[in-house]
């Protein structure tokens, strides 16, 4: 392994982790409740969401390094990714509340741990369709 190796993992990795970041932020941002205030309070169903839509787009970033040279695209296809479970995921919210009488945000901010389960099961199931178009 030489110099230029691992700096470029130094990059890749430390970019990747600021995006996952700012990601998890702005999707706190659309919740309906403080989802870092529940996870100290010890939420595990918000604890558990949170941690499997981090999974989720980890490996969507992970899929996009392995299949670009660039910096910039692998972070792109990332956030784009993102944008798309974020409205694909308030369309089943939606569908769910209509059908099913299930708020997935109620249920989870109130500790039900399902709740979260299902919530972040739904971007892992995007998260490998999207990364077997990579």
């Amino acid at each position: 392994m030489d110099f230029n190796t691992i700096m470029g993992i130094l990059v890749w990795t430390g970019s990747g982790a600021l995006l996952l970041f700012i990601l998890m932020f702005v999707d706190s941002l659309f919740t309906r409740y403080k989802d870092f205030e529940e996870v100290k309070a010890g939420n595990m169903a918000v604890t558990t969401r949170l941690v499997l839509k981090l999974l989720a787009q980890g490996y969507i970033l992970s899929a996009s390094i392995s299949t670009s040279n660039n910096l910039l695209d692998a972070v792109m296809v990332s956030i784009i990714s993102f944008l798309i479970l974020l409205v694909l995921e308030a369309i089943v919210r939606v569908l769910l509340r209509l059908w099913a009488k299930l708020e997935l945000d109620v249920g989870t901010q109130q500790g039900k741990v399902g709740y979260g389960l299902f919530a972040g099961s739904l971007h892992m199931v995007g998260a490998l369709i999207i990364t077997a178009c990579l």
